[in-house]
């Protein structure tokens, strides 16, 4: 079964590359321009984020990306006493 989870790529405009956001803390939002270190988040999640981005010289925009669900049987599952 595949989830969908969301990636903000921002796109400064001119010939900077893309970036996507890879941390987000209290205040700052932290960039990358690696595809793989971006972060994966939930819609609301990356809507705020996109929010918190928009002003002049960003363009942020979700993309979505489909992950495999996590699985839930017991088995796999560690135990704890």
């Amino acid at each position: 079964m595949k989830n969908i989870k969301f990636v903000v790529k921002v796109d400064r405009g001119g010939a900077r590359a893309p970036a996507y956001v890879q941390r987000v803390d209290s205040t700052p939002i932290h960039m990358t321009t690696n595809r793989k270190l971006a972060l994966l988040m939930g819609k609301y999640t990356a809507e705020d984020a996109v929010k918190c981005l928009q002003n002049s010289r960003c363009i942020p925009k979700l993309e979505s990306v489909q992950v495999n669900a996590a699985r839930s049987d017991r088995s796999e599952r560690p135990i704890l006493n």
